[in-house]
């Protein structure tokens, strides 16, 4: 136990300029802490927590991986997201298991696939190789058809992508927000 490194911890929930500090030196000590922030993190809330995970992936220390997975469990989603994306990032032996039941988690709270949390944790799945990105065969026609110097795809074929990709299981369309004719919402 090391005072001054359990004091930078618990300053990781403070204000926005203390935090910011310890966050600083707790990088700039390296591996070195990473025990007493393994130590420290449930006494945390939130904000300290996610800083906690910048450092974690600052320092690049794999023994980190363990509490990040329990993170996932977290009451908050922006903790849970970014501990996925945390080992994808640092490319954890054994986070794929973990990581795929955070993203059934977040199905069965119905959590709206396009919001950040799902988001974070598919691109998680995909960086850890248990996740493969669909694009439709007609999609990947038509941007290959699009302008070299457009980005993506011609605007003339959007509601033929968009019904493609929803054909797909690659969108969710939302009758409220979109309606491609009178029989398909």
């Amino acid at each position: 136990m090391n005072p001054h490194i359990d004091r930078l911890v618990r300053q990781l929930d403070g204000e926005a300029a203390e935090s910011y500090d310890a966050r600083a030196e707790l990088i700039w000590i390296g591996v070195d802490a990473t025990p007493a922030i393994i130590d420290g993190l449930p006494a945390l809330g939130g904000f300290g927590q996610l800083t906690a995970i910048e450092v974690f992936e600052e320092v690049g220390d794999p023994r980190c991986g363990p509490a990040l997975i329990g993170l996932l469990d977290s009451d908050n989603p922006t903790v849970r997201e970014w501990a996925a994306m945390a080992l994808a990032s640092l490319e954890i032996d054994g986070a794929v298991e973990p990581v795929r039941r955070a993203y059934l988690a977040c199905l069965q709270r119905a959590t709206p696939p396009d919001w950040t949390e799902p988001s974070g944790i598919r691109w998680a799945l995909t960086e850890l190789g248990a996740r493969t990105p669909v694009v439709p065969s007609l999609t990947a026609r038509l941007r290959a058809t699009a302008a070299a110097d457009a980005p993506g795809w011609p605007s003339t074929r959007f509601t033929e992508i968009i019904n493609d990709l929803a054909d797909h299981a690659q969108v969710i369309l939302h009758s409220q927000f979109w309606r491609m004719d009178a029989g398909r919402t």
